[in-house]
């Protein structure tokens, strides 16, 4: 139960940093509900945090009716990341790294924070519940399931965020689908 609750809370920090100090400084994007929620903060200027939870609410009914466990395991996963998206926001203005560098390491915080949560059965909900649904139903790896369903987003973004801001965010999703597979590869149930 404490390695649960260590991987919940050192899963979210890692995917508000990622967000924070690498992506929305370069106006990219990441894919699935982050993503989402970064379209929509950048077009409307909505809290990224606040707007998943609110995109994450039929999915988590889904879950609620059809796979409770995943429900219970994910609801705190989802709302600790999202406040630690929206509480780690000052991140945005301490770091000036270059934008390749700032693709591959968001990406990588991102992926490792929610490689961190899958391994112990938890996650931050959104597309990552609707990957745990997939993964279950097709015995897939859950970050290959991400690792499209975050394509997907780009594709959409792309016209919000530009073909340059486009292309780095594939790379992102890229290290973001790299990170979270290295960590389930043999995931541990708790």
């Amino acid at each position: 139960m404490y390695q649960k609750i260590a991987a919940v809370i050192s899963g979210s920090i890692l995917v508000g940093a990622g967000i924070n100090a690498f992506l929305v400084p370069n106006h990219l994007i990441d894919g699935g509900m982050i993503g989402i929620g970064l379209i929509i903060k950048y077009i409307w200027g909505y809290q990224t945090g606040f707007t998943i939870i609110c995109l994450s609410v039929p999915l988590y009914i889904i879950a609620f009716l059809y796979f409770r466990t995943y429900f219970y395991n994910s609801l705190h996963g989802l709302l600790l990341s999202s406040f630690f998206i929206d509480i780690l926001s000052p991140l945005r203005y301490t770091f000036s790294i270059p934008l390749l560098t700032s693709a591959v390491l968001g990406g990588f915080f991102v992926g490792s924070g929610i490689g961190i949560m899958l391994r112990y059965d938890t996650s931050t909900g959104g597309t990552d519940l609707l990957a745990q649904f997939i993964s279950r139903v097709l015995s897939l790896n859950i970050g290959v399931i991400i690792f499209l369903i975050d394509g997907v987003v780009i594709i959409i973004g792309s016209k919000t965020i530009g073909l340059n801001a486009t292309l780095y965010s594939a790379i992102t999703i890229f290290a973001v689908g790299i990170a979270t597979s290295l960590l389930t590869l043999n995931k541990k149930t708790a």
